[in-house]
């Protein structure tokens, strides 16, 4: 019987019950693990030739929904083959709400990465693009060297896309049954693919307009269709990833002149007053000059070099640079490698190998930094992540923090998230947030914990929001005798090493965003027995997902586990906050010796959160608006929507 409190999602025949949608699924889950017991008998060989002969239906034209039973059992039984692992009751109600087009929310642990096997499998039976996207390049590679043999066992072919690949071995890896990757690589392939590809309009017009393979010397695309996307962590790419557009960037060599209006710029900075000379919006992340600061700036002393250059360009580079002074920080946002200012990408912690910032941003802060000045970069192409996925005609995804974010998946994809059941119980124990007033009694704090648990035999993962912040955690560590391995974008290369040895007994794993999705720690028994993982989160961050990707960490597939988070009223989640907001906060912080503040303290950074949460919609809803905007005026000249130069 279902009651009041189930959650309802939208479907074509009307509100249906998630409940009930759940009993169905898993009466055909039950189905197909009979099923495949009974295929414990064919043989590898036979095992196989049960594979084409599916595919061969479903190249003959027979619905998916009808092999779907059959096909699963199959993906079952050479999993187990294979791999020594089966689908549990739970992931086969995963794969099976996968096919028919949902955002499935797994909780961290529960296998989301086998469960991809059986949806990928039964669409790649039609012979059409199957792709299975991943939040970065070491998540593809890794799903699939490891999922590769169960698609091999029945007859498939699968590939990865990953950044140092050339266009023959792209093409090659696209031309496979199965293909991983990033969603970054392949919007970007699309786009490479759109300038590669020279554009006719149809007799129905430009809307209707049809794309042909010969221009720019008769190179092939290298992708072949958009049929079908399972996308993994699908919040993270849906969501997080989607404030910023993929742009393919033209080069712009730059002149002395732009070199030193850059570097001029940076200098001038220093000359201008706050609110007087200049308005910097934290929320916004921008700043502004005022009257005052612009006459300041028409009346400073500048290189002859930079005299023929227009006033308007002119304020706008010192904006760019007041933005880049005090919007982006060092080891927060992005990391000076080899003197080249790399951007870290928020949601994982990863370097952006490859992006810059656009409209000068990016050399603002080169400048800022003392490190050469690159070329900056125009338009070539450019598609937001929304539109890029709708271009596919079969989309689902998984992840753990679906539900926050379900009404603006469903507003923007049309994708509905039902949540699925844990395999087992799950015991992960929460402890009282602690708010400190101060970073330096916050990290006093978190050594003193860790300290703790290291004698009671634990492991522990400290997650941080930035490489610096990490750093510095361990700094404090290590005045304490105790050794910590460091995950950031400063050691990604070590991940896989770093990962693998993060369950023992004492061992302590600072981390940015990097462990927060796609990494599974494993737990040795006398860890298990010691009461498992524990997670100490330094800061909240930007969004509340992030937050519960970093704690589901622990207590996964009914391991003991716990987490606590550690607050300060210097965090960089304040930093959105006008500073004399902030200021008067900490006047009004009245905590005992050691800094601490009391329980109430917990609403006002979750306050913040909150604001933080509402700011990115909006982003995210008004790029999607100019996207929209943008595609339409295109499509009515006569242009290819995606390119910024190319006519037909």
């Amino acid at each position: 019987m279902i009651g009041p409190s189930d959650v309802y999602h939208w479907s074509k025949s009307g509100m249906i019950p998630s409940t009930a949608r759940r009993s169905r699924w898993r009466a055909m889950a039950r189905t197909v693990i009979r099923r495949c017991e009974k295929l414990n008998t064919l043989t590898d060989e036979e095992l196989t030739a049960a594979g084409r002969k599916l595919r061969w239906e479903a190249k003959a034209g027979t619905p998916l929904d009808k092999l779907l039973i059959e096909a699963y059992a199959l993906v079952r039984q050479a999993a187990r083959r294979t791999l020594k692992m089966e689908h549990f009751e739970v992931q086969v109600m995963g794969a099976i709400a996968l096919f028919e087009g949902h955002i499935a929310e797994m909780q961290t642990g529960e296998g989301k990465t086998l469960t991809a096997t059986m949806p990928a499998f039964l669409r790649a039976l039609t012979g059409s693009a199957c792709h299975v996207i991943t939040v970065n390049d070491y998540l593809a590679a890794r799903d699939c060297e490891t999922m590769g043999p169960v698609f091999q066992k029945l007859g498939l072919t699968v590939g990865k896309i990953v950044e140092s690949m050339e266009p023959d071995e792209r093409r090659a890896n696209y031309a496979y049954d199965i293909t991983y990757g990033t969603s970054k690589e392949m919007g970007f392939d699309f786009l490479r693919d759109r300038l590669r590809m020279g554009a006719s309009p149809d007799e129905g017009g430009p809307s209707l307009r049809k794309f042909v393979r010969t221009l720019q010397g008769g190179e092939e695309p290298v992708q072949r269709g958009h049929y079908f996307a399972l996308i993994d962590e699908a919040d993270s790419i849906l969501i997080d990833e989607a404030r910023t557009p993929l742009i393919i960037g033209l080069t712009q060599p730059n002149d002395p002149g732009t070199v030193n209006l850059f570097r001029w710029s940076n200098r001038a900075t220093f000359q201008l007053e706050p609110q007087a000379d200049y308005v910097y919006e934290p929320e916004r992340r921008s700043a502004w000059l005022t009257d005052a600061g612009c006459r300041k700036v028409v009346l400073m002393s500048k290189p002859s070099l930079m005299n023929s250059m227009d006033t308007e360009r002119i304020y706008g580079q010192v904006e760019k640079a007041l933005t880049a002074k005090h919007a982006f920080m060092k080891d927060r946002d992005y990391v000076i490698v080899d003197e080249k200012v790399m951007i870290v990408d928020e949601g994982t912690g990863r370097i952006m190998d490859g992006r810059k910032w656009q409209d000068g941003l990016h050399q603002a802060i080169e400048a800022k930094e003392l490190v050469p000045i690159t070329a900056a970069t125009g338009e070539a192409a450019r598609i937001t992540v929304q539109s890029f996925f709708r271009n596919y005609a079969n989309l689902c995804g998984m992840t753990g923090t679906a539900v926050p974010a379900k009404r603006e998946l469903y507003k923007t994809y049309k994708l509905k998230v039902t949540t699925i059941p844990t395999n087992e119980k799950c015991i992960r124990r929460g402890l009282p947030f602690r708010v400190f007033k101060s970073q330096e009694a916050k990290r006093v704090a978190i050594g003193d914990s860790i300290a703790k648990l290291i004698q009671e035999g634990r492991c522990i993962l400290v997650g941080t929001p930035s490489v610096e912040a990490s750093e510095a955690v361990a700094e404090i560590l290590k005045g304490r005798g105790i050794d910590a391995q460091i995950l950031n974008a400063r050691y990604h290369e070590r991940e896989a090493e770093i990962v693998k040895d993060a369950g023992q007994p004492g061992r302590v794993t600072i981390a940015t965003n990097m462990a927060g999705r796609g990494t599974d720690i494993l737990l040795t028994d006398a860890v298990r027995k010691s009461g498992g993982l524990h997670v100490i989160a330094t800061e909240l961050h930007s969004s509340k997902r992030i937050d519960r990707q970093l704690v589901g960490r622990s207590a996964r597939q009914g391991d003991p586990g716990s987490f606590q988070f550690f607050l300060s009223l210097e965090d960089e989640l304040l930093s959105c906050r006008e500073p004399k907001e902030v200021a008067r906060r900490r006047k009004m912080a009245l905590g005992n010796k050691a800094g601490e503040l009391g329980k109430s303290w917990n609403r006002y950074f979750k306050k913040v959160q909150r604001f933080l949460e509402k700011n990115h919609r909006k982003q995210r809803k008004n790029l999607l608006k100019q996207e929209r905007f943008r595609l339409e005026q295109y499509e009515n000249m006569g242009l290819d929507p995606y390119l910024e130069l190319t006519e037909s």
